[in-house]
């Protein structure tokens, strides 16, 4: 089984925890019942003032997007990254429609993919176009207010553009490079920092159930480091201590 194959019962007590995280979060700020959400729009928990959160948790990644090409070609926002999404479909278009005729013969379509990795890392070398994409990554637009993250049983809050300027600050972006025999270079796209990979923009190509569509991942615990040594904290929700407002969130949440 690949490394990153996932049976049934682990996508379904995946969801189970983070709906759980979701409900403990909704109940600390306040919200009772059936608190409001749109999981399609990222918007995992909607506060008492009508913003938007993505909650995540977890020891080892998040999924940011996991999209196939008719994605690209109708969300507008990818469209307006200047050439972005473009670049993005062109990374599918690299491989055949059948994944049967792909792992039959993988590497002229690995060889294909080196072209549009190379000039997605080249565009995100300017970090406004860097931005603008983790903007619409994480926060699909600007449509989710914050990344609410629990760490060691706290949930630190984190105003989208807090985030995003600090990581398209810290980033260095750069192309994969083949680990051992048979591999390819420039087969991904790497955010790292200090030394350590945060996240990778790549090609799903191990089972036929996510065959040619593009996977944008961060990887817990360097993304952590980051954001809590990049964005203070200013101050707790109540005396509870288990709320922690970072950075200008402290200017507009739990003012309600």
């Amino acid at each position: 089984m690949s490394r990153r194959a996932s049976t049934p019962e682990h996508a379904r007590a995946y969801r189970q925890k983070g709906h759980d995280n979701a409900t403990l979060f909704a109940r600390l700020i306040g919200l009772t019942g059936a608190y409001r959400n749109d999981i399609k729009a990222k918007k995992d928990v909607i506060d008492p003032s009508g913003d938007a959160h993505s909650v995540k948790s977890g020891d080892k990644n998040w999924q940011l997007f996991l999209y196939g090409r008719n994605r690209f070609l109708n969300d507008d926002g990818f469209l307006a990254l200047n050439g972005i999404g473009a670049l993005l479909i062109h990374c599918i278009d690299a491989f055949p429609d059948s994944f049967t005729e792909y792992k039959r013969n993988p590497e002229p379509s690995k060889l294909r993919l080196q072209t549009p990795m190379r000039e997605l890392r080249d565009r995100f070398q300017r970090k406004a176009l860097l931005r603008a994409f983790l903007m619409k990554a994480i926060f699909n637009g600007g449509e989710v207010n914050y990344l609410t993250v629990l760490h060691e049983n706290v949930f630190h809050v984190f105003l989208n553009t807090d985030v995003v300027a600090k990581m398209g600050e810290c980033f260095e972006v750069m192309n994969s490079k083949a680990m051992k025999a048979g591999d390819f270079d420039d087969q991904k796209v790497i955010f790292r920092y200090e030394g350590l990979n945060v996240a990778e923009l790549e090609m799903r190509n191990d089972s036929p159930v996510h065959y040619r569509e593009v996977r944008f991942n961060m990887r817990v615990q360097p993304a952590i480091k980051l954001l809590l040594k990049k964005i203070p904290a200013v101050k707790a929700l109540d005396a509870s201590q288990q709320v922690i407002i970072h950075g200008a969130a402290a200017r507009r949440f739990g003012r309600w």
